[in-house]
């Protein structure tokens, strides 16, 4: 896969135009070896079999019977058994040259892997491109030997060099700021205009293509280096982009992302593309080859041409872009989100219970594989972030008397819920957050202060800090790096007993995309300046989103505060504690130029030389958080000379700008970005070219509306749950799940134990999503770290086939008209019918009739056997702590006991009252409510006896939760002293 690194260009540069070296002609060397590897085939695959046939003839016997075998065993018998294991070894080699001949002469992808064939296959490689030499050049051939062995390396590692190159900046190129910007003002020029001139010129001229050549050496193809080849600017690479993207390849896939590019794949150039290496039509298979000559004499048409055979080609239950990437939430290498969004659509009923899975993630506006999906960390941090407001909205309406259903996200605010959960890597979160608090303890154990930190790179095997120089060897277990200003720590040897206790050394940092699979988080704290981002307005907009939106939720940070300049909407929902919003430049020079007074006088006082040292040891202040400025509206230059002022000493302050502006020449820059309109993250200064981490207007519209809704900003939630059973007896379900307590199933036979555990799991997520699951949710919360496509498919099929059909021959699971599995309403929970229950005893009917609504509260209460899904195996369910139904659940149920409770003591059942109460403390033992309904049941019972054993097992509970120094809520304390005045000197002690 094609990338772009800092050595890569820098080697370009320095051959004056940028040019990659010309590939050498043919020599007569070039023709002797190709003479010989022609010989060594016709010797291996002709040469062979014919002296097997003419020395030994058929090793096999001319007839079997059952003498055969008691014959002895000669030494013709030997030499027959040899035969056979060459003729064995012959037929896999004449296979492996037939895949080899195959995959170099159509130069398309990487030829298919003959089993077990090892050093069979590699070296009919190198023979057929040593003869193919005669009529092509070795460039359009597939890797060599010696690329073997970095093709997976490349996909998994960041490359040392761009690394290395990032880490001089800070510092280093501060004085070449200057002319680094008048070069990018002399060949940056005008993108739109360039496009647009391109374009002119590709219609007035013949169509040319360009095949993605293979990897030599460390070297891969990218449309920068093509773009700087053919078309004498390598900015121009996003028109080579626009004109390919989406475009089926050869191998079957698209061209999604710039940054993508496969060997073999075809590029159709801009008409004034020029070099040897191009061709007016290439070399294809007939239908690639039509779909091409198509394009070029019908434009745009061209995709759904091309598309829709592709897709005809394509079996059932297969992605149109033939892909097979692993789906579920990523790491923070991004590794786990390969592969595209999916439309899942009933086909036939239950029929064969095939389904057919097409691309789908576009229908309210943009593709659910985008954005937050590729921001693991950020989707992370939303996603529990809104979890928080979630539980605090339901609290709230708990406190106020009016318990609220939440709301079920629909349209947009549905389709970022589905992207949060798939794309939260909450592991990855948790290892850095341990991994730079243990980090901090360690060197304070050991003395040392905290090293200052430019960046970081996280891997899905480990997280490297890059330090501002260096600082000698790291605490075990971590270590040096590819140099002294790199530490590493590998994820498995942060160990579960590691100290965490510290202070978050780093909370500055956050991620601005990826490269290799690697992600770069810029510390912006540390940043001794300003942090310029350039490009245009929605483009840089999608990147202090993002930013933002990261800054406000990250879980590797304490105490923070992100001030916001020029941002369109209010961020606040997101973090109340930590954005605050204010109204324009000025403003923000105002209250920065006396915080940063302020903070430069509190170091002084305390003696220290940066905020790093305030946050190790006996040292560790409040005032150390870091104040992180993100200006999204442009300065003037008076302003932005104010602002580069504030900045030159920010780095030791905590205090970071990250200023949004149409101008390239920022004043006190010391990282100048730019983020182009194909989604690339340009440093020219540092050597980098990534895949930008974005928040795009639509997604940013829609997790503000998520917020919004989760807290009830948008008005009341809904009366009643989204899912009402029907309670007569026309209702009966044909599938009934137990979910409160242990998991039981009535109606169904059990699976097979190795499939039990997926299968019970999968419906319990359905069960509590009446609304739908969409399958890569399915797939993200059954297998964290990923799983492919086919695997997905066949369980969801088996979850179908499990579940079986209602009399009428309708299946019970089936897909709604946006992709997501819904269950038949004939498939119930206890969950369901709590809720109908609950609803029809508050709401509805029964509401205004006692004797009714007790009969009901009293079925409702029946169901609540204990927690939810108590008997869960250890490992699974973890994406229940994301869902609103684990704190909903012992809140309804307190909600009914209180209810049932108080009918009972109105009836004069103080026992019955008592009872509905205990039978709400198993399941919400925690709530002071219940607490204090107890005490109060219990003694309208008459009994002291039973008041002072509640009264200690309530002292019990508490100790157990809170230690014994906390003692009761000071409400239950009161109580207990107007209904038990003696209670502390009998009972407490």
């Amino acid at each position: 896969m094609a990338r772009t690194t800092a050595t890569g260009r820098n080697r370009a540069q320095q051959g004056g135009a940028g040019a990659r070296p010309p590939r050498r002609r043919r020599t007569f060397g070039d023709l002797v070896r190709a003479l010989l590897a022609f010989l060594a085939l016709a010797v291996l695959v002709v040469g062979v079999p014919g002296a097997l046939l003419y020395f030994i003839g058929s090793p096999l016997p001319h007839h079997f019977d059952s003498d055969l075998i008691r014959q002895p065993i000669t030494s013709e018998t030997f030499i027959n058994t040899l035969a056979v294991v060459v003729w064995i070894a012959w037929a896999q080699f004449t296979a492996c040259v037939l895949v080899e001949a195959q995959a170099a002469i159509s130069g398309v992808g990487m030829p298919h892997r003959v089993p077990a064939s090892g050093g069979s296959q590699m070296l009919a490689r190198q023979l057929v491109a040593a003869l193919l030499l005669l009529g092509v050049s070795t460039a359009g051939l597939v890797p060599g030997l010696s690329q073997l062995g970095q093709h997976h390396q490349v996909e998994s590692q960041a490359r040392p060099g761009v690394a290395a190159t990032a880490q001089q900046t800070p510092g280093e190129h501060q004085g070449r700021a200057a002319s680094a910007a008048a070069v990018r003002h002399q060949t940056g020029g005008d993108n739109a205009a360039a496009a647009k001139q391109g374009a002119g010129q590709s219609a007035a001229k013949d169509t040319k293509f360009y095949r993605i050549q293979p990897p030599e050496g460390r070297h891969h193809d990218s449309l920068w280096e093509i773009a700087q080849r053919h078309l004498g600017d390598g900015r121009r690479y996003n028109e080579i982009y626009q004109l390919n993207k989406d475009r089926v390849q050869p191998d079957g896939s698209k061209l999604s992302q710039a940054s993508l590019i496969r060997p073999g794949w075809v590029m159709e150039m801009p008409g004034d593309a020029h070099g040897g290496d191009l061709v007016e039509m290439p070399v294809a298979s007939p239908h690639v080859a039509h779909d091409v000559k198509h394009y070029a004499e019908h434009g745009g048409a061209k995709d759904t041409v091309a598309e829709g055979a592709h897709a005809q080609a394509q079996p059932a239950g297969q992605e149109a872009d033939g892909g097979t990437g692993g789906t579920g939430s990523g790491s923070g290498g991004g590794g786990r989100h390969a592969g595209g969004a999916e439309q899942v659509a009933e086909q036939g009923g239950a029929a064969g219970g095939a389904h057919a899975l097409a691309a789908h993630g576009a229908s309210h506006g943009f593709d659910l594989s985008e954005a937050l999906i590729a921001a693991p960390l950020l989707a992370a941090g939303l996603l529990a972030a809104l979890g928080r407001r979630r539980r605090t909205a339901l609290w709230q309406s708990v406190t106020a008397g009016i318990l609220r259903t939440p709301r079920t996200p629909t349209g947009p605010e549905a389709d970022v819920a589905d992207a949060l959960r798939i794309g939260a890597d909450p592991d990855s979160v948790a290892f850095l957050d341990r991994a730079l608090r243990a980090l901090s303890a360690l060197l304070d154990a050991e003395g040392r202060q905290l090293p200052t930190v430019y960046a970081s790179w996280l891997t899905e095997e480990s997280l490297h800090l890059q330090l501002a120089w260096p600082e000698g060897q790291p605490p075990a277990p971590w270590q040096l790096g590819q140099d002294e200003t790199f530490w590493r720590l590998d994820r498995r040897d942060l160990g579960e007993s590691a100290d965490v206790s510290a202070a978050a050394p780093y909370p500055g940092l956050v991620a601005l995309g990826m490269l290799d699979g690697a992600r770069l988080m810029l510390n912006l704290e540390a940043v001794p300046g300003i942090v310029s981002l350039a490009g245009a307005r929605a483009d840089r907009e999608a990147v202090l989103a993002s930013v933002a939106a990261e800054l406000a939720t990250n879980g590797w940070s304490d105490r923070m505060t992100v001030t916001l300049v020029g941002f369109a909407q209010d961020l606040t929902a997101l973090a109340p504690a930590r954005v605050r919003h204010l109204p324009d430049v000025p403003a923000v020079i105002e209250t920065m130029s006396a915080e940063t007074v302020q903070r430069a006088g509190a170091l002084r006082n305390a003696g220290q030389d940066s905020v790093l040292t305030g946050r190790t040891g006996q040292a560790q202040h409040t005032q150390w958080a870091p104040h992180l400025v993100l200006l999204a509206a442009e300065p003037t230059e008076a302003e932005a000379e104010r602002l580069a002022e504030l900045a030159a000493d920010a780095g030791r302050l905590g205090i970071g700008y990250l200023v949004a502006s149409d101008r390239r020449d920022m004043p006190g820059a010391a990282w100048e970005l730019e983020v182009t309109p194909a989604g690339r993250l340009l440093a020219p200064l540092l050597g980098l070219d990534l895949e930008a981490q974005v928040l795009p207007a639509a997604q940013y519209e829609a997790v503000l509306q998520l917020f919004a809704q989760a807290g009830g900003d948008d008005g009341p939630g809904p009366d009643a749950p989204p899912f009402l059973v029907d309670l007569s007896d026309q209702g009966r379900p044909g599938v009934y799940a137990r979910l409160l307590g242990s998991f039981e199933l009535v109606g169904i036979e059990a699976p097979s134990a190795e499939r039990s555990a997926l299968l019970h799991e999968a419906l319990a997520m359905l069960l509590l999503h009446r609304e739908g699951v969409h399958p890569r949710v399915l797939a993200a919360a059954l297998w964290p770290r990923g799983v492919t496509e086919d695997v997905r498919d066949a369980l969801i099929e088996r979850l179908r086939d499990w579940l079986g059909t209602d009399p009428g021959g309708a299946s019970r699971l089936s897909f709604d008209a946006t992709g997501r599995i819904v269950l038949s309403t004939s498939v119930v929970s206890d969950w369901d019918v709590l809720q109908t229950l609950h609803h029809e005893a508050t709401e509805g009917s029964a509401a205004g009739d006692p004797t009714a609504r007790r009969r009901l509260l009293t079925d409702a209460l029946s169901l609540a056997r204990g927690p939810l899904l108590e008997d869960r195996a250890s490992g699974r369910y973890g994406w229940l702590a994301h869902e609103i139904v684990d704190a909903q659940h012992p809140v309804l149920v307190a909600e009914i006991a209180l209810a049932l409770s108080e009918l009972h003591l109105g009836a004069s059942k103080p026992k019955a009252a008592v009872a509905a109460i205990e039978t709400g403390l198993a399941v919400s033992p925690n709530d002071e409510r219940l607490w204090l309904a107890l005490l109060r049941a219990t003694q309208a019972t008459g009994d002291p006896a039973r008041l002072e054993a509640a009264a200690n097992s309530l002292i019990a509970r508490s100790n157990s939760l809170n230690g014994p120094a906390r003692g009761l809520p000071p409400r239950v304390e009161a109580l207990l002293d107007e209904l038990l005045p003696e209670w502390r000197g009998r009972i407490a002690n």
